[in-house]
């Protein structure tokens, strides 16, 4: 793009910001979601409020119908991932070997459902549930299992009950009823050899976490599991020979996105002095400015989601006597972890794999966490 082709762009984008319309009806939705989330988080006793704001922001869609389903789908994927890991977590992380195996397994198994299965979301959840519990438990061997399953579904509900209540009210507001536009679902994709491939080296990368901690005390395992899981998610028709060049993309942009964000958290905090409403203001400012990128040119729109959730993160804590940019530092260590592990994986498959050249170049999905 040049120079003045991006100026004219970001002028329209700034106007975009404050001219009234579906869009900032959107943004304003989303502000709404989050700010109703944590009320709930709170009620209910959850002890991650951020993760109920995370989910809060990303299930809530313009269609309310695909908001309510979405929620489901996380609800449900949270409670088999949940399931799962009380199962096999106990046995599995204290042996190196098994957590390598079972990590493998489950991430590849619940990534390779998003990329291809009718209820996409409910197996990327499936996986990112199971991957966290083993990894924290992992690096934290003292961890309360069953609090911790317990905790993540609460937060997940709050999130998911307070988008539906948003979106819900937004519909009626509009004049809409959320069964009338509700989309037909995608067929289920038969077997599909790239994208088994493609979901298999993520679980080679994941694989390596428990193996990496113990011998040089890695950190930040979980988050780095759930970069892997999310910017593994391209279009199947994408991925190709070789999922290198959209994948390498995504990771740049999670990266500029995080750094955005945590140095408007950062900026915030400062100005802030431990003040809950400069925290709240700053925090419904940071999600009109995320969604309003995630909203606007195609090619960025990553960049907008990981805006907000870094924001998200430090802005959102459990407590607001104890927000602090810490959380955002962990997120970013998390993406250089996740990036290390796996961009030679994908990186070697890459320069042999056969009919790399012929790999298809697509927008970001955008939809990952």
């Amino acid at each position: 793009m040049s120079l003045p082709a991006f100026r004219d762009t970001a002028r329209a984008e700034i106007r975009a910001l404050v001219t009234p319309g579906p869009r900032v009806a959107d943004e304003w939705a989303c502000v709404a979601s989050v700010m109703l989330a944590i009320v709930l988080a709170h009620a209910i006793g959850a002890t991650m409020v951020s993760w109920a704001a995370f989910s809060a922001f990303v299930l809530l869609k313009s269609d309310v119908s695909e908001t309510m389903v979405r929620g489901v789908m996380r609800i449900v994927g949270t409670i088999a991932g949940s399931a799962l890991a009380l199962a096999i977590v106990p046995y599995a992380a204290p042996s190196v070997p098994m957590a390598m195996i079972v990590a493998a397994l489950v991430g590849a198994v619940g990534l390779y459902g998003m990329l291809t299965a009718r209820r996409a979301y409910a197996w990327l959840l499936f996986g990112l549930t199971f991957e966290m519990i083993l990894l924290d438990k992992i690096e934290r061997p003292d961890l309360d299992t069953i609090g911790f399953a317990r905790t993540r579904l609460l937060e997940v509900v709050a999130g998911t009950v307070a988008c539906t209540v948003v979106s819900l009210t937004a519909g009626a507001l509009a004049g809409k009823r959320w069964w009338a536009d509700r989309k037909v679902p995608p067929d289920r994709m038969r077997w599909h050899p790239h994208a088994a491939r493609h979901a298999a080296q993520a679980g080679v990368a994941i694989a390596t976490l428990p193996l990496l901690h113990a011998l040089f005390g890695l950190p930040e395992l979980p988050q780095a599991a759930v970069t892997i899981m999310a910017v593994m998610i391209v279009p199947v028709a994408g991925i190709g020979a070789s999922g290198f060049v959209p994948v390498t993309r995504k990771l740049l942009h999670r990266a500029l996105g995080c750094i955005a964000g945590g140095a408007l958290a950062l900026a915030v905090l400062l100005l802030a002095q431990g003040s809950a409403p400069v925290l709240i203001a700053g925090t419904c400012i940071g999600i009109v400015i995320g969604r309003h990128i995630e909203n606007g040119l195609p090619r960025v729109t990553y960049i907008g989601l990981q805006f907000t959730l870094a924001v998200l993160v430090v802005l959102v804590p459990d407590s607001y006597a104890d927000a602090q940019i810490g959380p955002a530092i962990q997120r970013l260590a998390s993406l250089v972890v996740g990036m290390i592990v796996l961009e030679p994986v994908l990186l070697a498959w890459h320069l042999f794999a056969p009919g790399r050249n012929q790999s298809a170049s697509v927008p970001d999905s955008g939809s990952s966490e």
